[in-house]
């Protein structure tokens, strides 16, 4: 009998503090820079973000979002055979983020590892479990989206810095009789790596380079429409389904005119796209995952629904997986 993989529990967390457009823009002023709540929200639809506090690192937000995922698929830490944690702001160069926050849950022995892949991440490290577990390899796993991007944000540039929070999203995937992953397909295009990157390094002690995030805003936003389009009806054909078996679309909180494009291309209402970077702001990796158990616990998503998942980021990298709840 062939193996499948369903997601059995989501979890979130964001850091307490919530920072508003407002709050952010009398910060940025004294800092000589201009923006506003009016500039943000019709550029981007952000109205809010969470800022972890300084002490607080990637694995500690994915430690809240796996134990709420675990509660909800009524499983302990000791179950989970497999930890995939998708960020782009490790704790430290090594060890990964997966193995510390595995001895933060006490889990000691299973395969643990990061996905590098961006605001991709999460998409990305979803279709490598599926794909683990499809073969055997495992049967209980934890993928995480954790990011602490207010880290690496540039506070002078306002066309960055206004954009980006923290949070973590987490999901438990396991062996299923019936299929859960329906079809997944990643992509990725290195050509494209200056228009999105963190362009610093250490070296010696030192960092080498520049660690702060820069972002071509308009390049980004063209390839993001059309490569989210593509891998979407790509992976609907895999699956042998069509635009109108989605009951719910969850792209990358980047930007609400990229996700309304992309429904709109898809020939989906607005309602049926999951909607969160108002609140959360562009949070990479966890943004999907966040968006996703936000869904599920507020009513919206339900046990058999039909959900689009689709990152596209840094890299340049996209993908999608579509899945039944």
């Amino acid at each position: 009998m062939p193996r499948h993989s369903r997601i059995t529990g989501t979890g979130s967390y964001l850091p307490p503090r919530r920072v508003s457009n407002a709050q952010l823009a009398a910060e940025l002023a004294e800092r000589g820079v201009e923006t506003s709540d009016q500039w943000i929200v019709e550029r981007t639809g952000i109205r809010a973000r969470h800022f972890a506090a300084p002490d607080v690192t990637s694995s500690d937000l994915a430690l809240h979002a796996a134990r709420h995922a675990l509660e909800a698929a009524g499983r302990e830490a000791a179950d989970i055979d497999l930890i995939i944690v998708a960020t782009s702001t490790p704790d430290m160069i090594f060890p990964s983020t997966a193995c510390l926050l595995q001895a933060k849950l006490g889990a000691a022995g299973c395969p643990a590892f990061d996905v590098q892949a961006v605001c991709s991440g999460f998409v990305y490290a979803l279709a490598v479990a599926d794909s683990m577990i499809r073969t055997g390899a495992a049967s209980k796993a934890l993928v995480i989206g954790a990011e602490v991007f207010s880290r690496i944000l540039d506070f002078n540039d306002r066309g960055t810095c206004v954009l980006f929070g923290d949070g973590a999203g987490a999901v438990v995937l396991e062996t299923s009789d019936t299929p859960g992953i329906l079809a997944s397909e990643l992509h990725a295009d290195g050509s494209h790596a200056g228009i999105l990157c963190t362009p610093g390094t250490v070296q010696g002690g030192k960092v080498l380079g520049d660690p702060l995030l820069k972002m071509d805003g308009q390049a980004v936003f063209k390839l993001a429409v059309g490569v989210l389009e593509s891998v979407a009806r790509s992976v609907l054909v895999k699956a042998g389904r069509q635009d109108s078996d989605i009951d719910w679309l969850i792209p990358h909180q980047a930007n609400i005119r990229i996700m309304q494009s992309t429904a709109k291309k898809l020939k989906l209402p607005l309602d049926k796209l999951v909607v969160t970077v108002d609140e959360h702001g562009n949070t990479s990796a966890a943004s999907i995952p966040l968006a996703l158990d936000h869904a599920v616990r507020g009513g919206q998503i339900r046990r058999g629904d039909t959900v689009m998942l689709e990152g596209v980021g840094g890299g340049f990298t996209w993908g999608a997986v579509l899945l039944d709840l």
